[in-house]
């Protein structure tokens, strides 16, 4: 049998690594001719070769093996496919990956990203460096933001409670062991104004490689292709590393971002579409009432120990808080009662939401690596608990639909006024106010078991326990919630090159009734039992080019058994069944020297296969049909090309197909394609210039969607994606 290569979780070895080893390599030359060896100073070298787009290894210590060697589809957006793109938000970023869609915020129901992954729900599957981050909020920035990692399937044994179709790990920037520093200034289209500072230096005469880094960001603009609709935030995010020894190292980070936007609530719509006649830029809400403050703070502590050269222990202790005072008027508007081209307001206005979460999350892992009866072992054990609270507090300014100061013929459809100039009556609402807890405990266990050279057997087991209440503010009613479930994931990995693997892996995951309690308030269903997920999924990956280029391709079926549905009695049951089968491609990394290509595809074949829901009015019987904002073909491309040295062009596509509304009814939101164009100019070593100029064809598509199709009475809404942008920004490394 010809040799093997043992698969690793190290990135493959540079030249900085290759240098080393042959230092150690001539410890090795017999006494007699080290005579000859001229000796040369010790030198230190601060500066590693960076990746280009393709990532060896996910970030988190619950995938004990390269991605590689990883039975599932792990979409890894690096570093420098953000700052190529100036990818700013976390929607943004996500764009970058087929298969997720977005979802529109509500007045009454909160906002803050709302993602899909594989047509479910990821709203309370959000990670940071693989704790959870259940804060229903506007991830604005990256500034502080090395990767992104999306987890696609079923995966509750990695990332807890939820996960259906997927989650995402967002890892944060951390000391590196070389000294950078690096300032960008940006000045583009609709005010837009940016100015960043990265810094980083080792620290030498303290403990043992130890390092800090600060991340600095000011930024504002308003949104390209919408009126007057600002955005404005600023975040610190210091953190440093000791080495308290050769064996142990303690980070301490800390996080803040303050954010002061307009809240734009999108456009009144009928089935998927705008009114007829609406311009995209008319603002539907009160500028002189609308708001939203965002304050967002986080402490973290990571301590790690190698115990020996085959087991290290790795605790993280994180306290978050997400202080967010948003003042919404949704854009829904009703025809009726009023002349042609005049409208009512519909839905909520002046709605005000001061929402606080608070976070306390311990994560503790303990590696081990070790052999049993001649089979090869890299395991972890873990466990995890975490205390969240959610505070809501809602009120209005009686502005409501049938408000006596709305003129008798309403407003004019195709110039809103945009302004509120009657009466305001501050009111609170403590039948919309309450108080939630979530307290979660988990413990966990994965191993990859080498069987041969071959062939990889990977497993993972972990339990939960569940516990929640939420107590109205009105009544002082407390509703309680416990639920406890064993997750699962197993997958076997066959070799049959140094550079290629063929896997099929199954796995599990639950909804409780508490899985959103920490991020909008809510309870479903305290009394019935989680939601069940599986997934099946066959894929393969392959390293060409020298390991440059990455090539993958899956076929999955992600199947949920018991969704929650209410019935033609008004009950909540678990009487459900969807279905979403397809296929994932993705092709990352350097083709040549000059040419880098991060791509994918996704077919999402979804279907509703049994539902006992009642139709609302004008609508149809779900069973038979696809999922809502869940598009068959979704697709996505960013690819560089150096055409000279320093001179580097840039281009990018985005196409989703159309998708239905909503499961229940006719009504389809239209395919679209985005494209999107860079060029860059490193002028010295230090100095570079980068353009991008975003939406080149100022395509009007619907990028967030609302779930229900609208009535004269009371239209929908969705909410467009960005007008063609440009952006120039400069960067100084030194």
């Amino acid at each position: 049998m010809r040799p093997f290569i043992r698969s690793t979780a190290l990135p493959p070895r540079t030249l900085i690594g290759s240098a080393v080893s042959l230092a150690v390599a001539s410890l090795a030359v017999p006494a007699q001719a080290q005579e000859a060896v001229t000796r040369f100073d010790t030198v230190t070298v601060k500066d590693v070769r960076e990746p280009a787009y393709k990532t060896e290894a996910s970030a988190s210590a619950k995938y004990v093996k390269p991605l590689l060697d990883t039975p599932q589809t792990v979409t890894v957006v690096p570093k420098e496919v953000m700052e190529e793109q100036q990818a700013l938000s976390l929607r943004q970023v996500l764009s970058n990956v087929s298969g997720i869609t977005f979802d529109a915020g509500e007045g009454g129901g909160g906002s803050g990203d709302k993602i899909n992954i594989r047509g479910f729900s990821a709203n309370a599957n959000m990670q940071i460096d693989g704790l959870r981050d259940s804060s229903q909020n506007n991830r604005t920035d990256t500034f502080n933001i090395e990767q992104v990692e999306v987890l696609k399937g079923p995966n509750s044994v990695f990332g807890g409670a939820g996960t259906t179709g997927g989650a995402i790990n967002q890892i944060s920037k951390t000391p590196k062991q070389r000294d950078f520093a690096e300032i960008g200034a940006s000045l583009g289209t609709d005010h837009y104004r940016r100015i960043t500072l990265d810094a980083n230096t080792t620290l030498d005469d303290v403990g043992v490689n130890s390092a800090a880094r600060i991340n600095l960001m000011a930024h504002e603009n308003q949104v390209p292709g919408r009126n007057n609709i600002d955005r404005e935030r600023f975040g610190i995010a210091p953190s440093v590393t000791i080495g308290l020894s050769e064996q142990t190292r303690a980070t301490l980070s800390y996080f803040h971002q303050q954010d002061d936007n307009l809240p734009d609530y999108g456009l009144p719509a009928r089935d998927g579409r705008v009114l007829p006649g609406v311009d995209r830029e008319s603002y539907y809400g009160w500028r002189n009432l609308d708001e939203e403050k965002i304050q967002a703070d986080a402490v973290t502590l990571k301590l790690e120990h190698a115990l020996n050269d085959t087991a290290r222990i790795e605790n993280q202790t994180r306290y978050s808080r997400v202080d967010r005072d948003t003042t919404v008027s949704a854009s829904h508007v009703d025809l009726t009662g009023v002349p042609d081209g005049r409208y009512q307001s519909a839905g909520p206005q002046g709605f005000r939401r001061e929402a606080q979460n608070e976070l306390w999350i311990n994560q503790t892992g303990l590696s081990l690596e070790f052999d049993t009866g001649g089979l090869r072992h890299d395991m972890l054990l873990g466990g995890e608990i975490a205390h969240e609270t959610y505070d809501l507090t809602s009120s209005n300014y009686n502005l409501g639909k049938g408000s006596s100061a709305y003129p008798a013929d309403g407003f004019d459809l195709y110039n809103p006024p945009g302004y509120w100039d009657g009466p305001v009556t501050y009111t609170p609402l403590p039948n919309r106010s309450t108080d939630a807890e979530l307290n979660t405990r988990a413990l966990y266990v994965f191993d990859t078991i080498t069987l041969a050279p071959q062939w990889d057997l990977s497993l993972g087991l972990r339990h939960d326990w569940i516990s929640g209440e939420r107590t109205a503010r009105d009544s002082g009613n407390t509703t309680t919630t416990s639920d406890q479930a064993f997750s699962g994931r197993a997958g076997i990995v066959y070799k049959p090159a140094d550079n290629g693997r063929i896997y099929l892996a199954y796995g599990t995951s639950f909804n409780p009734a508490a899985e959103a309690l920490a991020t909008s308030g809510s309870v479903s269903g305290e009394d019935l039992r989680p939601e069940k997920n599986e997934t099946w999924e066959l894929g393969t990956k392959w390293e060409l080019m020298h390991g440059r280029l990455g090539l993958d391709g899956a076929l999955f079926r992600v199947d949920k058994t018991n969704a929650r549905e209410t019935n033609a009695l008004d009950e909540l049951v678990l009487a459900g069944e969807q279905r979403v089968q397809g296929l994932e491609l993705g092709l990352t990394g350097v083709v040549t020297e000059q040419w880098k290509v991060f791509a994918n595809y996704t077919l999402l074949d979804s279907e509703t296969l049994t539902s006992v829901a009642v139709p609302q009015a004008g609508g149809r019987d779900p069973e038979g049909q696809p999922l809502g904002n869940t598009p068959r073909n979704s697709a996505n491309l960013w690819t560089t090309y150096e055409i000279l040295p320093g001179v580097e062009l840039g281009y990018g596509a985005r196409y989703v197909g159309s998708r239905h509304v909503a499961s229940d009814v006719e009504a389809k939101i239209d395919s679209y394609w985005v494209h999107n164009a860079m060029a860059s100019y490193q002028v010295t070593d230090a100095f570079s210039l980068q353009l991008n100029v975003n939406n080149l064809f100022d395509e009007e598509y619907v990028e967030r969607v609302r779930g229900r199709p609208g009535t004269d009475a009371r239209s929908s809404a969705v909410e467009l994606g960005d007008g063609r942008s440009a952006v120039l920004s400069a960067n100084y490394r030194f």
